[in-house]
């Protein structure tokens, strides 16, 4: 403990130390520093405080590429800009920037799950480029990407059914960097918790007679201990992005290499039958066991050409590939006695290799015919994927959540495959067809948008240890989309949509009863209608919406079981942007009544969904005080109404709030721009339980101090 406080203290004051001492290196290194001069280090300040983090447009798949005001759906993308400034380390720490998301574990392992308006995303069917299956699963570095796109909302349309089985409430994108047209190469030096040391490199140039050949290259290393005692933490991440425009054609090849791992991690929390909620331990208390861990690999790449054939016309196809190797010993613990937190424990050593393949073809288009305008979109799109996977259950053992024995690995009870060379357990074919027209009548103040997307789903199930078929589910259905979109003036838009989701059926967890049950894909209906507006560089959204879909999660008995529908209910607002150059925001509110809905025998009808909070709320602003503006102030609240842990609702977790502070300075030597960061998470050092989606408890994340700097040239 004493060696975490001093480690955060001397963090804090090498922080400050060099935010002192900033004002007079940036003076020596430019001349006298004379007031009132505008010098080139001044320039430099201001391009980079112009920078922008938050941009409302996108690549909507289907629907091709449309600026804010003329899209039908609420879209942010969080640039890497804002991933460099927050020091964000995974994609989950990018999404503390929207209220619509929430981030836990996924089941009984250290993968990030992401919660969209209240249905969840697994990093399974995180897109990139607009390709699902290839990003890395269960923890991604965002430093590789130039922006983290998310679509609140279903989106079986716009990008196809993701292979995994989620993201009806919503999906994830990441778009890779390109190299930009000036040459560069930033080097940024990172320090996180208890003593995580790291860095990264980005460089970007191109070369040709008219600079028709681009290179970026990333690559980022982190290893440590962080502010939970004992948890240990490591990624060695590399990835390099070539493009070449080639006339009126242009080819991009994206390569990347992602290395994952993390030790003595502190488990989830089940509730045991008859048993309270606990009170949560000490959020720097690890009641882990030193054997458990994960390590993850990926190796990954996408192909891209598109071609323009004619004005306004183009042709692209998309080729991508992952080859994915997981293992890891997992642990989870059921409470028993609330009071004394006293529960039992099992390991359980997972093996898992997938290799994936996604591939796209499309047209393009936008003419106009007697006054109206319209912009076609026709493709088809493909997954697939075949997953080879195999378990130990291990003996159970007594643990304490407050006073946690340390314990030897269990001896093994039974298992699944042989985990030194897992066989094939499952395989995904996804394929479909989409066509859309956005059709603009006065002068496109008008927008109409309408589409279908034809999907095939083929999914099959095979036993551990003897690749035989143990089942399979064969079905096609078509998703529509109707939109509309009305522009009052320039800076205001009006915009509703009916959009369809499907994901293929969740199956059942190799820790269940029914282990390896696919259930039938699901289908859900989303009615939405909001409104932009659009000021200087000031974007906000406000949305409400409904959304269906069948409800399924793990029963008293450990069975996975499905039992009637999740409806949820919700209102959205975000202000993203610069209210002027000396103040901006990011973030807003969301309130959601997720609730179960045609149950069996109507027992649960109205109980609220687990782990669905109410109220949401993830507020940050950034202030640059106006006679000093190399410096940065910033700030965020995050809050979260309490949320169910069953579906009788006899069980709950209480509401928290944390707040997070931080600073950034820019100094310029010899044109070169130099940042230095601090940021302090949960400034009040609060203890809660984060999340209980999925029926099971997260510890939240204890004060953590990051800082880094970065310089340019």
């Amino acid at each position: 403990m004493m060696t975490k406080i001093v480690a955060v203290k001397s963090g804090i004051a090498l922080a400050a130390l060099a935010m002192a001492i900033a004002p007079a290196y940036a003076q020596a290194a430019n001349g006298d520093g004379a007031a009132g001069d505008t010098s080139e280090a001044d320039i430099v300040v201001t391009a980079q405080q112009a920078t922008k983090q938050v941009v409302s447009d996108g690549d909507l798949g289907a629907l091709g590429r449309s600026d804010a005001m003329s899209t039908p759906f609420n879209v942010t993308t969080f640039t890497a800009r804002l991933i460099l400034d927050q020091q964000a380390q995974t994609i989950g720490d990018v999404m503390k920037n929207d209220p619509a998301v929430r981030v836990t574990n996924g089941y009984a392992n250290s993968s990030q799950l992401f919660v969209i308006r209240g249905f969840e995303l697994d990093g399974d069917d995180v897109a990139m480029d607009g390709l699902y299956g290839i990003t890395p699963r269960q923890l991604v570095s965002p430093e590789l990407y130039e922006g983290v796109q998310v679509l609140n909302g279903a989106s079986a349309f716009l990008f196809g059914a993701a292979p995994g089985g989620s993201g009806i409430g919503g999906g994830i994108n990441l778009i890779p960097k390109r190299a930009t047209e000036n040459s560069f190469v930033r080097l940024t030096g990172t320090y996180t918790g208890s003593s995580i040391f790291g860095g990264n490199v980005d460089a970007s140039t191109r070369f040709g007679a008219d600079k028709d050949f681009g290179i970026r290259a990333n690559f980022v290393y982190r290893d440590g201990t962080g502010e939970i005692s004992h948890e240990k933490h490591g990624a060695t991440v590399g990835g390099i992005d070539f493009d070449w425009r080639h006339g009126a054609g242009k080819l991009t090849v994206d390569l990347g290499y992602e290395l994952q791992k993390a030790n003595w991690v502190e488990p989830e929390t089940f509730i045991g039958a008859g048993a309270a909620v606990p009170k949560p331990p000490k959020n720097d208390y690890n009641y882990g066991q030193p054997w458990t861990y994960t390590h993850l690999r990926d190796l990954y790449g996408i192909v891209r050409e598109e071609v323009q054939i004619a004005k306004d016309t183009s042709v692209f196809a998309a080729f991508g590939f992952r080859q994915g190797r997981e293992k890891g010993n997992y642990s989870s613990v059921t409470v028993t006695n609330a009071t004394t937190g006293a529960g039992m424990a099992y390991g359980f050593p997972v093996a898992y290799n997938q290799d994936a393949y996604a591939a796209q073809i499309g047209l393009r288009s936008a003419f106009e015919t007697f006054g109206i305008t319209h912009k076609l979109n026709v493709g088809a799109s493909a997954n697939w994927s075949d997953k080879r996977a195999a378990y130990v259950f291990e003996n159970y053992y007594d643990t304490n959540i407050y006073n946690r024995p340390v314990v030897d690995e269990p001896s093994e009870v039974f298992g699944g495959g042989d985990f030194n060379d897992p066989t094939r357990t499952g395989s995904t074919d996804l394929g479909s067809l989409y066509a859309s027209d956005t059709i603009g009548l006065l002068n496109d103040r008008v927008l109409v948008i309408g589409g279908a997307r034809y999907q095939k789903l083929d999914i099959r199930s095979y036993n551990y240890g003897v690749p035989t078929l143990s089942s399979r589910y064969s079905d096609h259905a078509v998703t529509p989309v109707v939109g509309v979109v009305v522009k009052p003036t320039s800076y205001l838009s009006i915009y509703a949509n009916r959009i369809e989701g499907l994901a293929q059926g969740p199956e059942a967890p190799a820790s269940t009863t029914n282990s390896g049950e696919i259930f039938a894909p699901y289908r859900s209906v989303q009615y939405e209608v909001g409104a932009k507006l659009s000021i200087a560089h000031l974007t906000a959204t406000a949305a409400l919406y409904q959304i269906k879909q069948p409800s399924a999660y793990t029963d008293a008995t450990n069975t996975f079981v499905e039992n009637g529908e999740q409806r949820n209910r919700g209102f959205e607002l975000s202000v993203n942007g610069e209210a002027s150059r000396y103040i901006r925001f990011i973030g807003g509110l969301t309130l959601n009544r997720a609730k179960l809905v045609a149950t069996a025998g109507g027992l649960q009808d109205g109980n609220y969904a687990i782990g669905v909070p109410k109220t949401q709320v993830n507020f940050g602003v950034e202030l640059v005080p106006p006679v000093f503006d190399k410096l940065t102030l910033t700030g965020r609240v995050i809050h979260t109404s309490s949320q169910f842990v069953d579906t009788d609702n006899a069980l709950q977790i209480p509401s928290w709030t944390t707040f997070e502070l931080g600073a950034r300075y820019i100094l310029v030597t010899d044109s070169h721009p130099i940042t230095l960061r601090a940021t302090v998470d949960n400034v009040a050092n609060k203890s809660y339980w984060q999340s209980s989606f999925g029926g099971y408890l997260l510890p939240g994340t204890p004060r953590t101090a990051r800082l880094s700097a970065t310089v340019e040239f």
